[in-house]
């Protein structure tokens, strides 16, 4: 990569980490297109170049959560225990029998739309809201299914992960740091797992190293100042920001399909 398609990485890593940090998710949902459409990373080689980016820019939100006090309890550990094995599985489905992308956008999309827009509605119809959390092996199995859609396509998963559980009663200050964190150790698992795999197979399996340290930076920078703006939020400003979030994210895969 030249070093100006680098500097386009680390400017939009660092706007979409701070953007979407403060509610659990790490932005690469956000950075694939990008790097697919605008820095023209080749495929599957922009999965763990997405991995990447999670990777570096991770430590950024997590050290300030950290400093917070927000990274303790079982949440994390729950959804690691799921995303771990769930990366490692979609990395070898990528590799392997190279699913089709299409497909994969139409049910994220699918998925996320009523999400996300449900997530808004509730905010401006405010009802009484059902407090208290998933059970473990609920938590567990959904942190499963996303570790391998992650590991398939180079998202972190708190995209997912974050409006489902904050809609099953979950507070966002709980989730976002959980799901951050899940996120960095699947990314760092996952760019291994893709890193092992380009020695047995031919093709750009690799991670594009500049150009994912590049974002990450970017993301480093963002998501620090992402998880700083987190406790001067409202609970539900973040809840309308997640619903957002995945409504925008749902249009635009759904968007690319059509086009």
């Amino acid at each position: 990569m030249t070093a100006q398609a680098e500097l386009v990485g680390f400017a939009a890593g660092a706007l979409i980490a701070v953007v979407t940090a403060p509610v659990g998710v790490s932005g690469a949902v956000f950075l694939l297109p990008v790097q697919l459409s605008v820095l023209g990373v080749p495929s599957p080689a922009v999965t763990p170049t997405n991995l990447l980016f999670n990777v570096v820019a991770g430590p950024g939100a997590l050290v300030r959560h950290h400093r917070q006090g927000n990274l303790t309890g079982s949440l994390t550990r729950l959804l690691a225990a799921g995303t771990l094995p769930g990366v490692v599985i979609g990395a070898v489905i990528r590799v392997f029998a190279v699913p089709g992308a299409s497909v994969f956008r139409v049910l994220v999309g699918l998925f996320l739309l009523p999400l996300g827009l449900w997530l808004c509605v509730r905010v401006l119809r405010p009802r009484r809201r059902r407090s208290g959390r998933p059970s473990p092996r609920f938590i567990t199995a959904l942190a499963l299914a996303v570790g391998t859609v992650g590991g398939v396509y180079g998202i972190g998963g708190g995209s997912i992960v974050g409006p489902v559980l904050v809609g099953r009663g979950m507070p966002v200050a709980q989730v976002a740091p959980a799901a951050l964190a899940s996120t960095f150790l699947t990314s760092l698992v996952g760019a291994a797992a893709y890193a092992v795999l380009s020695f047995t197979v031919d093709g750009d399996i690799a991670p594009d190293w500049s150009l994912g340290l590049a974002c990450g930076l970017g993301g480093l920078v963002g998501g620090y100042l992402g998880a700083r703006l987190q406790p001067r939020l409202p609970e539900d400003a973040l809840r309308f920001g997640l619903g957002l979030l995945a409504s925008a994210l749902a249009v635009l895969y759904l968007l690319q399909v059509i086009g």
